[in-house]
């Protein structure tokens, strides 16, 4: 989507809102099993002393796998948004963290897209103590402990035995 800031470019204090979802295909993730509402945006553009400022945030529903128990959970995802859109010249070509106005208008999809990747979490957990599963049987281990015995290292295999007698 493009977002025309002809209005706003020329007057500081100005603003231009701004609200649309998101298309998922680009978004896929590895623990996001699906997206159970489409990300949504919203926000403002701003120019603040000639500086051109995107604000808002994007909020959607997702059904993850935990990276530690495999198990499905569900979670709420708010990616706080902010971003400076400039004009591009050879002396801010190469900067990462501006985006670039094309004549008036700016690309929305592509600023919004990069924010909520940037912004992704790199491990997906049902919850903070998630214990994970037994290495040895696959149980998972929020469920209650499992039944394997403990796991005696090798190379104390020789210690065990003396205080066995």
């Amino acid at each position: 989507m493009k977002l025309n800031l002809r209005e706003i470019i020329e007057i500081p204090g100005s603003s231009v809102p701004f609200s649309c979802e998101l298309d998922t295909e680009g978004l896929d993730f590895p623990s996001i099993v699906r997206y159970e509402s489409a990300p949504r945006a919203a926000g403002r553009v701003y120019n603040e002393a000639g500086v051109l400022r995107l604000e808002g945030e994007i909020k959607t529903d997702l059904l993850c796998v935990c990276d530690r128990c495999a198990s499905e959970f569900e979670s709420t995802k708010t990616t706080p948004l902010s971003a400076v859109i400039v004009e591009q010249n050879d002396d801010n070509a190469e900067d990462p963290e501006l985006f670039f106005l094309d004549g008036d208008e700016v690309d929305l999809d592509e600023i919004l897209s990069t924010l909520f990747i940037l912004d992704m979490d790199t491990k997906f957990l049902c919850r903070e103590d998630c214990k994970g599963l037994c290495p040895r049987c696959g149980k998972n281990l929020n469920l209650g402990p499992c039944g394997c015995g403990k796991e005696i290292d090798p190379r104390f295999a020789v210690l065990e035995q003396l205080l066995d007698t």
